[in-house]
């Protein structure tokens, strides 16, 4: 059908536009906000790129159920301003013509926001945290940026080195100030490198330096030149940390009775869901009087989706906290948008009726 074919390319290509548009400042701002933990020494500058995966992994299903939402409501706002819905009305095509092809355009999305918040998000959390701490589990040589200081073992150890090398096996100029039996220890090196004994000991061996040592409180301090100095480093023992319900798979948290993961399974339930129900919103909200103002229409549509997103994380709240049983909350916040999506478009259909008549 022309009708349907026109409708679906025309949201296909805004759904495009605006998908890549919400991505790039989803992109921007995370990228942004781990180039500056990177710089501050929080997490290694090689796990930007894969920490930034794991958060878009993390948010896609907003930003899809945002494209979709946006995408449709902007689509017929279009052809209300260029009299184009006129012209399907004029040809017998009522408002609930559009809820075929919208329907037809959105199912493959609610099928990608339903796999990535049942799976793919919880995935992307889980390994996030992983991957954080290994990184932070590393020895304290391989854990140093060039350049920066860089605290170790709880902020006893601060290590700064001038240059490092790719494979972190040899390190120039090192400062490390440490505190041991409550004095307080600072060796200066010009050089250094790692050593791996047989038994798979590790040490950091600096050569040419001299060591300060000092007793808070007291004027007695040591000096100490040396030519070879021995640290021994290891990495930190990976504990696996507790999985909290929104880091647990789709399979584990059906199983879960707890109160938290039934907060956390409403949620997961309700994307799909919600993204449905937007969609069909976005049809009666994108009317616009073209003799009036454009702007309306989308203040009116972020207000919506603002509240429904807060009824939803109430929703999930009160289900975590006790106060709301699972059976109520996994159906209560859509069906108080069902009711004024049903009333919006009887609204619209009672509105247009004249405007048909008077076109046949």
């Amino acid at each position: 059908m022309i009708f349907e074919r026109a409708a679906r390319r025309e949201l296909a290509q805004a759904a495009s536009g605006i998908g890549v548009a919400l991505l790039a400042i989803l992109l921007s701002t995370q990228l942004i906000r781990l180039l500056k933990e990177a710089a501050g020494g929080k997490i290694a500058p090689e796990a930007v790129v894969s920490l930034l995966g794991f958060a878009t992994l993390n948010f896609m299903p907003v930003v899809l159920s945002l494209t979709l939402f946006v995408a449709i409501l902007l689509t017929l706002s279009r052809a209300y301003r260029d009299s184009e819905m006129v012209v399907w009305c004029s040809c017998g095509q009522p408002l609930t013509a559009w809820v075929r092809p919208v329907l037809k355009f959105a199912w493959p999305i609610v099928l990608a926001i339903a796999a990535l918040s049942g799976f793919l998000s919880p995935w992307a959390q889980y390994s996030a945290d992983d991957y954080k701490q290994r990184l932070s589990a590393r020895s304290d040589v391989s854990q140093v940026t060039p350049g920066l200081f860089r605290e170790a073992k709880r902020g006893q150890r601060v290590i700064f080195v001038e240059s490092l090398a790719a494979d972190a096996s040899k390190v120039g100029n090192v400062f490390v100030a440490s505190m041991q039996e409550g004095k307080l220890g600072v060796v200066m090196s010009d050089t250094g490198y790692q050593e791996i004994e047989p038994n798979g000991d590790r040490f950091v061996v600096l050569e040419h330096g001299r060591r300060y040592e000092v007793e808070p409180g007291t004027p007695q301090f040591k000096v100490m030149d040396f030519e070879r100095y021995k640290v021994r480093t290891e990495d930190a023992e990976v504990k696996p940390g507790e999985r909290p319900p929104s880091r647990l798979p789709l399979t584990e948290l059906v199983r879960d009775s707890s109160r938290q993961a039934r907060g956390e399974l409403l949620w997961r339930i309700g994307m799909p869901v919600s993204a449905v129900i937007l969609a069909l919103m976005a049809i009666p909200l994108s009317y616009v009087n073209p003799r009036a103002g454009r702007s309306a229409n989308m203040l009116i549509a972020i207000l919506v989706y603002a509240i429904y997103n807060n009824l939803m994380s109430l929703s999930q709240a009160w289900v975590a906290q006790g106060k709301l049983s699972f059976a109520i909350g996994v159906w209560a916040a859509h069906a108080l948008m069902a009711l004024p999506l049903l009333l919006l478009f009887y609204r619209r259909i009672v509105v247009s009726m004249p405007l048909q008549r008077r076109s046949v």
